[in-house]
C-alpha cells in the first residue's frame, strides 16, 4: 500500500490553519498534534486523573478541564514536573496518533499530514517525513496579522515572533513551500498545486517503516516521532 507521512509547520500568523483548512476541504488526512495533546487530558480520561494526582485540583477550571495556563508556569518554571507530565501524557498521545495513522492507512490514504507546530525546531523528527511543507509569509506581514489578530503594540508582536525560530530559517528545512503572503487565492492555488504532487507519489511509507518496527518496534518509533513536540 502506497502512503507516507507529510509533515505541515509554520510560524505563529503565517496562516498554518488556512492551509489546513483547504487540505482538509480536499479530504485530505490531517493529524493534529495540538487537537491531539488536549484531547488526551478531557476529564475523566486516564491522563487528565493522573494529572490531578500530581498537581492538584488546583490547576482546573470551573467546568473541569485543565487550565492549560496555569499547568504551564508550573512545568516551565520546574523542569521535573515537565518531565513527570510528559510521562503521562506522551503514552496516550501515543495510542491516539498510531490510532489515526492506522485508520487513515486501512481507509487507503495516499499520505498522512502531521501538523506538528514545532517540526522544525526539533528537527529530529524531519527524518520520519518524507516530505516536509512550511507555511510561510513575509515578516512584514506577519507581525502585522498577529497585531491585527491578537490586538498587540509592534513590540509585543516583535516579541512574540521573535521567540519562534524565524519562518526564513525554516524554509531551508522545508521541502515544499506554501507562500501565504498574498491573498486567499494565491495561498489556495498552491495548497491545489501540493495536492496533485503528493497524490503523485509514489513512495512507501510502510517499507520505509520495516526496517525500524524490526530494529526498536513500531510503537517505539512512533514515540520518538512525537516525543518532543508535545512536551
Amino acid at each position: 500500500s502506497t502512503m507516507f507521512l507529510v509533515g505541515l509547520s509554520g510560524g505563529i500568523a503565517s496562516g498554518k490553519s488556512t492551509v489546513v483548512a483547504v487540505l482538509r476541504e480536499l479530504g485530505c488526512a490531517v493529524i493534529d498534534a495540538d487537537v491531539i495533546a488536549r484531547q488526551v487530558v478531557q476529564p475523566h480520561s486516564k491522563a487528565h486523573q493522573q494529572i490531578l494526582q500530581h498537581f492538584g485540583t488546583e490547576i482546573l477550571l470551573e467546568n473541569g478541564e485543565i487550565n492549560r495556563e496555569a499547568l504551564g508556569n508550573i512545568i516551565f518554571s520546574q523542569p521535573e514536573k515537565r518531565r513527570l507530565l510528559n510521562s503521562i501524557t506522551h503514552p496516550e498521545i501515543l495510542k491516539e496518533m498510531l490510532k489515526q495513522v492506522l485508520k487513515y492507512f486501512v481507509l487507503g490514504y495516499r499520505y498522512v499530514i502531521l501538523d506538528i507546530p514545532l517540526l522544525f525546531e526539533t528537527r529530529g523528527l524531519t527524518r520520519f517525513m518524507k516530505y516536509t511543507v512550511l507555511v510561510y509569509c513575509d515578516p512584514p506581514t506577519q507581525r502585522e496579522r498577529l497585531m491585527k489578530r491578537s490586538r498587540l503594540s509592534v513590540a509585543e508582536a516583535e516579541a512574540r515572533i521573535s521567540s519562534q525560530l524565524p519562518l526564513d530559517e525554516k524554509r531551508k528545512w522545508a521541502t515544499h513551500v506554501i507562500d501565504n503572503s498574498g491573498d486567499w487565492e494565491s495561498t489556495r492555488r498552491q495548497v491545489l498545486r501540493l495536492h496533485a504532487r503528493l497524490e503523485d507519489s509514489l513512495d512507501f511509507l510502510w517499507a520505509r517503516l520495516a526496517v525500524g518496527t524490526a530494529l526498536a518496534g513500531f510503537g517505539g518509533l512512533v514515540f520518538l516521532l512525537i516525543r518532543h513536540f508535545i512536551s
